[in-house]
């Protein structure tokens, strides 16, 4: 037996997981990693620790005596693929391939004036039109000129060509090749708003703008070919690496999305709804994002997609455990969550780090309304479900409107999607059934398939098509007047947490 091995390197864990060819879960190994917290909006990773959980992980995946449950020994790994939490960057030196500071999150925030003197200055339609994207902190580009400018000498050595900077998928790929490439692909490309859409290629007037030289940046490549192969101390033998997509990317392609109007929801620390809308680039009015999907091969076999991010999804039942204490463990928040028959006229707006899409509020802040004296932390622990819900649900109203589609059936994956409570709470809300699939590692699973046809271990779209499979329907019950009734609710308390740091 053979098996892709996936790399899924999340915002708070790294993974790895073995795939046979029928797309079952072989192997699955997760290490979480340190949060760092400098300042109050700053989030930052470690990239040595990043780097170091992931192939630790990986490591143990394919380590020989390594036997599954049908007595296979799943070292026989004929390629890798890569997912990774997307517009997190780390910048280092090429001879050392040291960082020269710590990875800036995608969550981070200390670039939000500097994003609004954008806007003030009158770039945000030049940059849309350009890469799909909304000016916000929530992207690479300012986070790279933060580093230049406020570490000493960064400026000046990226300048002569010392330093290289990449998403965290071209870190990975330096490091497996021992330093060989220095690679990314479009998906994650076009999510740092230095990626020209139209062109598929980095934009020279983007780097201007943002004082980014060429030189530090990654070339771009296909999501689906044959790159080159780990270096040998990594595993004791080269593996090929031929896959490559940013997380919701690769999820939108593990459900199967390849058709115009489908869409898929990932449930992770973040939300994030991805819309395939076909083989041109779409820029959105509704303040969503239009992002490249993926490239498969060297041809210009490209798909589009329009994409609304939730800052907080699963972070919210993280804190929940880490910040209140109210559950030990965030697969306990479900039963919690059922101990009330509903969530008491609460709502909990978790915008921790601000409102992602259609709101775009860098100065919102997470708000919990309607606390009576008969308030308990199960109805909390349901109110952060059906934040979660609710947030979903405004992001789905504005890709309708972009695309004119009205969607119907939302496929859904995640750790989150595991939750039956939440998922029935989303079909109510969303009025439209949704479809959960046997396997929910679907990010991991796109990044094999990837690989996988590159590497023609799966031959071609449709058989792959073929593997995925759905485990629940989670149809509508609630009626549509108390759907309008609690989003009307919600809506009140959306306007309360915004611009609470202004």
């Amino acid at each position: 037996m053979t098996y892709i091995l996936a790399l899924d390197q999340g915002t708070t864990s790294s993974r790895a997981i073995l795939f046979g060819r029928d797309g079952g879960l072989e192997r699955v190994v997760q290490k979480e990693f340190r949060q760092i917290f400098p300042r109050n909006g700053w989030v930052e990773h470690d990239p040595e620790e990043i780097w170091s959980s992931q192939i630790a992980v990986a490591r143990e995946a394919v380590s020989k005596g390594a036997v599954s449950e049908n007595g296979s020994s799943p070292d026989a790994v004929v390629g890798i693929g890569i997912a990774n939490q997307r517009e997190t960057v780390v910048v280092w030196d090429r001879r050392t391939g040291l960082p020269i500071y710590n990875a800036i999150v995608w969550q981070d925030r200390r670039t939000a004036d500097a994003c609004d003197r954008l806007r003030q200055e009158g770039k945000a339609d030049l940059i849309q039109a350009k890469t799909g994207l909304v000016i916000d902190a929530y992207f690479s580009a300012t986070k790279i000129q933060w580093i230049l400018e406020n570490v000493d000498g960064a400026k000046d050595r990226a300048e002569k060509g010392e330093l290289a900077c990449g998403t965290i998928d071209s870190w990975l790929m330096w490091k497996l090749t021992a330093g060989q490439l220095h690679i990314t692909d479009p998906s994650n490309a076009s999510r740092t708003m230095l990626f020209n859409l139209a062109t598929g290629e980095w934009d020279d007037e983007l780097l201007a703008l943002f004082h980014v030289p060429l030189s530090m940046l990654p070339t771009i490549r296909s999501s689906s070919e044959v790159y080159g192969v780990s270096a040998k101390r990594v595993f004791d033998r080269e593996i090929p690496i031929a896959g490559i997509a940013g997380d919701q990317q690769a999820a939108l392609f593990g459900q199967n999305c390849r058709r115009h109007g489908m869409a898929k929801n990932t449930y992770g620390t973040g939300c994030f709804m991805l819309m395939n809308v076909g083989d041109k680039p779409q820029i959105s009015k509704n303040h969503l994002l239009g992002t490249l999907a993926w490239k498969l091969g060297a041809q210009a076999d490209s798909q589009f997609a329009l994409e609304g991010s939730v800052f907080i999804a699963g972070a919210a039942v993280q804190w929940l455990r880490d910040g209140l204490g109210i559950i030990q463990s965030s697969g306990e928040v479900e039963a919690l969550a059922a101990s009330v028959a509903d969530s008491g006229g609460i709502f909990l707006v978790p915008a921790f780090a601000g409102l992602g899409a259609p709101h775009w509020d860098a100065y919102a802040r997470g708000t919990i309304l309607g606390i009576t004296r008969g308030t308990t932390k199960g109805h909390i622990a349901r109110a952060a479900l059906e934040g979660i819900a609710y947030q979903v649900a405004d992001v789905l109203d504005a890709m309708q409107q972009d695309s004119g589609i009205a969607i119907n059936e939302l496929r859904v994956d995640g750790g989150a999607s595991a939750n039956n409570l939440l998922m029935q709470f989303q079909a109510d809300v969303l009025q439209a059934p949704v479809v959960r699939p046997k396997v929910i590692e679907t990010t991991a699973l796109g990044a094999a398939f990837l690989a996988g046809l590159a590497l023609g271990f799966w031959k071609d779209r449709s058989e792959i098509e073929s593997i995925w499979k759905t485990d629940r329907v989670f149809e509508p019950q609630m009626n549509q007047g108390e759907v309008e009734h609690r989003r009307h609710r919600w809506r009140q308390a959306l306007e309360r947490a915004k611009e609470w740091e202004a």
